[in-house]
């Protein structure tokens, strides 16, 4: 059952959807006071105070940004028992690292070392149709390779231990143990698998490791300064810490037994390519949000081949892929590592307990960032959870843009 809460990491809001005074403030900075409480901050505590009580969540921390004003950064709740939330807490940042991956893939493009329509086999020969898959669909998901995280035997060995780390070779056993799902190209699924290879193939087109690359050609130019990589569960201090209850149904508790765990220290590694595995920081995830939603590092060309709605209307349900296989809708369309819903640019991580979103609206270049954890209630009879961050961007967003308001999701309903 843990498997199929994992796949909300990218898929949560895809299954659903089927201005006042602001401080004048440095964006980028580590760090950042908390505004004066405008009347607009104000709406937007009000907001996530709401979908706290509504969604059962033990901490938020978010913050707005509208051009290069601070709208309002604020924590909410509490980290662990007695211990207030702050804005400088770190947490995981999981498939948000997709975007960075997407933007130096586009960078060695821009650079004439690879096309996005390169095949595959010039990496890595020995993978399944490495001479139809290309660098473009590694990256929009559209390489029909089965996600790892899918197979019933990586989910047992996840559960088991989920502070354990997993080679690239390891998970690419589980992933290739079955079937390709379908011809490449000839439709879209979503696979953890597709980026782990991306990840490897742009460490040997850039001739160092990924970590160091990202580092270098990415997330410094962007101004990040406090996202950091690791191949274990550490995250530095101070931590925001998280719960869980997904491992319910594989550990064999009852649903009426309570059960609720700390997954601060899971490795999430499993979900990312080798050297991409990262924490952050509200401040960096809304620098991101803002490098990545102007296209701050590359091109024009390079922006639109990454951000625009290319995929809208591809895609459809296909029994040997479901449910993370779908035809790409308005509320979710799929980029080169960034998600498409309405006219924001996103990336809405769910892994181990942390719900995260980073968002960004060009047209009236708002930022929105969102981290939540849980409380038990948040939890169904079998571990499942939703995608809080996410719902909260879209209220969110709802309150400071009207006019272009992310589209919203059905109401959350537990299966029990």
């Amino acid at each position: 059952m843990a498997g199929a809460v994992r796949r909300a990491v990218a898929g949560a809001a895809a299954m659903l959807l089927l201005g006042g005074c602001t401080v004048a403030t440095d964006v980028s900075t580590a760090t950042v006071a908390r505004p004066a409480p405008t009347p607009q901050a104000q709406g937007i505590a009000d907001v996530v105070r709401a979908a706290m009580k509504d969604q059962s969540l033990r901490a938020v921390i978010v913050k707005v940004t509208r051009g290069d004003q601070v709208v309002t950064a604020e924590a909410f709740g509490e980290s662990l028992d007695g211990v207030p939330a702050t804005t400088d807490m770190r947490f995981r940042n999981g498939a948000v690292v997709f975007a960075y991956l997407g933007t130096l893939l586009l960078l060695f493009v821009e650079e004439g070392k690879a096309a996005l329509d390169d095949t595959i086999d010039r990496w890595l020969p020995e993978l399944p149709e490495s001479g139809k898959v290309t660098l473009k669909m590694l990256t929009n998901q559209t390489t029909g390779y089965p996600d790892f995280e899918t197979d019933p035997g990586w989910n047992a060995a996840f559960n088991a231990d989920p502070f354990q780390s997993w080679s690239f070779e390891r998970r690419l056993k589980y992933a290739f143990s079955r079937p390709i799902q379908f011809a490449p190209g000839t439709n879209w699924s979503y696979a953890h698998t597709n980026f782990m290879i991306l990840g490897e193939i742009l460490a040997k087109i850039g001739g160092k490791p990924l970590d160091v690359l990202l580092r270098e050609k990415v997330m410094e130019p962007m101004g990040l300064k406090n996202t950091v990589g690791s191949q274990t569960g550490a995250v530095p201090e101070p931590a925001l810490h998280a719960y869980s209850s997904e491992r319910r149904a594989a550990l064999g508790v009852p649903p009426k037994t309570a059960f609720y765990e700390e997954s601060t220290y899971w490795n999430s590694d499993w979900g990312t390519p080798v050297g991409a595995n990262q924490t952050s920081t509200i401040d960096d995830l809304a620098t991101t949000a803002i490098a990545v939603g102007t296209g701050k590092l590359l091109s024009e060309a390079s922006y639109k081949a990454m951000t625009d709605p290319n995929l809208l209307g591809f895609g459809q349900a296909q029994a040997n892929c479901a449910p993370s296989c779908f035809k790409q809708i308005d509320g979710y369309n799929y980029g080169l590592g960034v998600v498409r819903s309405g006219d924001w640019l996103l990336q809405d991580p769910l892994v181990g307990g942390y719900s995260a979103t980073e968002a960004y609206l060009p047209q009236e270049k708002i930022g929105i960032s969102v981290v939540t954890t849980f409380l038990p209630g948040a939890f169904d009879c079998k571990g499942v959870y939703p995608n809080s961050s996410d719902t909260l961007f879209r209220q969110i967003g709802a309150y400071v843009a009207p006019d272009n308001a992310p589209p919203m999701p059905p109401p959350y309903k537990k299966a029990c």
